[in-house]
């Protein structure tokens, strides 16, 4: 996957944070911590998103769909 160089501005407290995590080499360097810190924020946000949607359905009116759907899926079953 290409990357691109970005510019960033950043509390001076996270980055002392961030440099012990490159410190203790659980990352390789700054770069990584933040592509990885802002990979998983986007995904968290996308999936509370998804949650956000999912929960305007309607249980009632998504079951009498998929009721429906499966009557009509079942009418045009041959019978053995």
């Amino acid at each position: 996957m290409s990357t691109a160089k970005i510019a960033i501005s950043i509390e001076q407290g996270l980055l002392e944070r961030i440099d012990r995590l490159v410190k203790e080499r659980i990352f390789p360097n700054r770069s990584k911590v933040i592509q990885e810190a802002v990979r998983e924020k986007v995904g968290k946000l996308e999936k509370n998103r998804l949650a956000v949607e999912c929960a305007k359905l309607d249980p009632v009116f998504e079951q009498s769909l998929a009721d429906e759907g499966l009557g009509k899926d079942l009418e045009s079953w041959p019978e053995y």
